[in-house]
């Protein structure tokens, strides 16, 4: 188990819904078919894929029964507002004294507080209380008013984040009762990259994990490039292609991910730490990096720094390839991702 040295006698399971009926179909490579199997499975509120290149059917069910159970437990020890670790965890910092984490705590903490620092603060998983006051913490989200701005202010003024959380051996210290912990941004794409290095332990090097609008790769399709497609803002149709090889991932953030609407107007789950509210002038950012972790806490923080600053970020958070699409549906890319990127939508307005 990842984290864990043992695995626990009786893991939550969530079940393989093409496990036994793996989808396999062959690629033409030099002249032979190399199989694919693709397998799905439910984790994270959403669809996992898990594509295997070159391995027989056995192989790929012992894999995909593997990565299932990694994401399982992941999922619950990762789980924002349902009780378990994360929940004892803000529990303890709400003392404000220090206490021993759970160790699958731990990394999370730790590249959160760097990714907050390289972002200047636009990436920021110590808001979970603002999470909370605007309904997101639920497993259904439903259309409601936005909440009082008096109670978004003072949240907003007791300004926790992860530089008020100290590391001190196993221990973990916060020093400030507004920090309530929420992974969610990158607890998904985390979770992939772990995976993809438990299927580098099986002898696997050719592999695609996709959940949602986050991909992580390793390997080929059988000598081509897996192409993965990048969704238009409305969510619908497809606005471009990236072709994807070797060890790479591709993370989409986007308004449509996780919404509620009322009188018209969207609200979002990708809430700016400044203003305690969904940020605004972006409807999606897609980041192209080798660790889908990174890609994720980047594409967040560019979403929330907007069509005016997002490069600002990109330097700070050495990221290469970015495509923000603003609220007007205009693209704005960097020159590495213009020269990467297929268009499908031939109509779209890119920015100068």
């Amino acid at each position: 188990m990842l984290y864990s040295s043992s695995r626990p006698d009786r893991p939550r399971r969530v079940p393989l819904l093409c496990a036994v009926a793996a989808t396999l179909f062959g690629l033409a490579a030099c002249g032979q078919e190399t199989p694919v199997t693709t397998i799905r499975f439910d984790a994270f509120g959403g669809l996992v894929d898990l594509s295997l290149v070159g391995v027989d059917r056995q192989q790929a069910q012992q894999a995909a029964s593997l990565v299932q159970q990694d994401f399982a437990f992941l999922q619950d020890a990762w789980h924002s507002w349902q009780p378990g670790p994360m929940g004892r965890v803000n529990q303890m910092l709400l003392t404000e004294e220090p206490f021993v984490a759970p160790p699958s705590t731990m990394p999370l903490v730790r590249l959160s507080k760097d990714f907050e620092e390289q972002s200047g603060g636009l990436f920021n998983p110590a808001i979970g209380y603002l999470m909370d006051l605007w309904g997101f913490h639920a497993d259904a989200v439903r259309s409601r008013p936005p909440p009082p701005a008096q109670h978004i202010e003072r949240l907003v003024a007791a300004a926790p984040g992860m530089s008020q959380i100290d590391i001190e051996g196993l221990e973990l210290h916060g020093h400030n009762p507004a920090i309530k912990l929420d992974f969610d941004s990158i607890a998904k794409s985390h979770a992939m990259d772990l995976a993809i290095e438990h299927l580098r332990e099986l002898g696997i090097k050719s592999a695609l994990i996709k959940a949602g609008g986050e991909v992580r790769v390793i390997g080929d399709r059988s000598g081509q490039p897996w192409r993965i497609t990048i969704r238009r803002p409305s969510g619908s149709g497809v606005l471009a292609i990236v072709p994807m090889g070797g060890d790479e991932s591709l993370v989409t953030k986007a308004d449509y991910d996780r919404n509620f609407v009322f009188k018209g107007e969207i609200y979002h789950a990708i809430i700016d730490p400044r203003t305690g509210s969904p940020a605004r002038g972006t409807r999606s950012v897609t980041v192209l990096h080798r660790d889908a972790t990174t890609a994720a806490a980047a594409a967040t923080a560019m979403f929330v720094a907007g069509p005016t600053d997002w490069e600002t970020v990109a330097r700070a958070m050495d990221i290469r390839y970015v495509l923000l699409v603003d609220a007007e549906g205009t693209l704005h890319m960097n020159a590495a991702m213009a020269d990467r990127i297929e268009l499908v939508d031939t109509g779209a307005r890119i920015a100068p």
